[in-house]
């Protein structure tokens, strides 16, 4: 039987809540093992009652939002003693595969960097590596470094094929290569960061601040906790405008475990204007963790203050927590605007207003062909 598109959204609804309810009732989350094994066992129970065709497409939305591996781990761990072994024999074989294409992309990431950093061209791996133990789809660099010689490492070393650039891409300066034995591309920022490249202060603050992180075997040079957020900010608040459950995760983790100095991040924030895009992104996630069964997160009275927007003013939709995108995307892009204009940068002011219509562009040339590819 073919699944009708409102079916799949009202699949995907409930799957969100499963997986939203194991990941943020877990015993890290909520401090109380009991808590887990109620959520636990009632997920365990509506897993076990999918078709092999509904735990695919559970398998598969688990994988656009980055927590399979994450998921996997509760499952394998809360099946065996809450008597749901079954469910965790079915997902044994999208596991291994998805354990072995992590470890296949951590090899290729760690000699790409290598090569890189030989090359003179500094790297800091974006993005990808926050979702540990899960991996993001793309492979996300940013470097400081020289484009020709960040393109001839790829091309000669990789055998790597340069994809044609969108107009999004050569505004933000960013290039993507395709590598043999690679599945996922590989998404190099050069120089600046933001959708139009506006964002060079905080760029060079990201990497300025970088740490060399061990995952996986391999040590990798990844952005302070305080730039992670704020490249999710960028990404999240001024980009899409939805949340993946991989982003709610990261950033509570990162605040139970107390790795935020918030006036780093702020400072991180400001030197791209992006302040009430951060504060709101933290509130969102605080709010919606707290409503699949985690402990209230207490964020500073600024943060509070500062954010444009709560948990109650997002909602599901295609697959995603969407952010409205009036007034509350709108606002922050305005302040954007105003904030990087009141600090005389000419230039991230005339790149942040052609956002607009690379928008328009990208949106009518999705209507008619169904792809914004070559604008976006």
């Amino acid at each position: 039987m073919t699944t009708t598109s409102f079916e799949r959204s009202v699949n995907d609804r409930r799957y969100l809540a499963s997986m939203s309810t194991l990941l943020f009732s877990s015993p890290t989350q909520s401090g109380t093992r009991v808590s887990r094994s109620t959520a636990a066992d009632e997920e365990l129970q509506f897993l076990s009652g999918l078709t092999e065709d509904e735990l695919r497409q559970y398998l598969d939305l688990a994988d656009m939002h980055h927590v399979t591996v994450r998921i996997g781990a509760i499952i394998q761990e809360a099946a065996p003693d809450l008597g749901y072994c079954e469910i965790r024999d079915r997902l044994r074989a999208s596991l291994e595969r998805e354990q072995s294409r992590i470890q296949n992309a951590l090899r290729f990431l760690n000699a790409i960097c290598q090569e890189l950093e030989n090359a003179g061209c500094p790297v800091t791996v974006i993005k990808s590596l926050d979702h540990w133990p899960d991996l993001g789809g793309d492979l996300d660099l940013y470097s400081s470094g020289d484009k020709d010689a960040l393109v001839n490492v790829f091309t000669s070393r990789f055998q790597a094929e340069l994809e044609p650039q969108s107009w999004g891409d050569r505004l933000a300066n960013k290039w993507n290569f395709r590598i043999p034995g690679l599945g996922e591309l590989v998404e190099c920022h050069v120089k600046w960061l933001g959708q139009t490249g506006e964002q060079i202060r905080f760029a060079s603050r990201l990497q300025h601040r970088r740490a060399v992180e061990e995952i996986g075997g391999y040590s990798f040079s990844m952005p302070a906790p305080e730039e992670r957020i704020v490249v999710a900010t960028l990404q999240r608040m001024y980009r899409h405008f939805y949340i993946r459950l991989c982003d709610i995760v990261n950033i509570t983790r990162l605040l139970r475990n107390h790795a935020i100095d918030f006036s780093e991040l702020k400072k991180s924030a400001d030197s791209g204007s992006l302040w009430p895009g951060a504060a709101t992104l933290l509130v969102i996630a605080c709010d919606y963790a707290a409503t699949y069964g985690a402990e209230p997160i207490r964020l500073p009275a600024e943060v509070l203050s500062s954010a444009r927007s709560n948990g109650n003013r997002t909602r599901v939709s295609q697959r995603f927590l969407r952010i409205p995108m009036v007034p509350e995307a709108a606002e922050l892009y305005t302040k954007q605007m105003l904030g990087i204009g009141a600090r005389g940068d000419l230039r991230g002011v005339l790149r942040l207003s052609l956002l607009p219509a690379l928008a328009t562009a990208a949106f009518v040339g999705y209507k008619l062909t169904g792809s914004d590819k070559g604008i976006w």
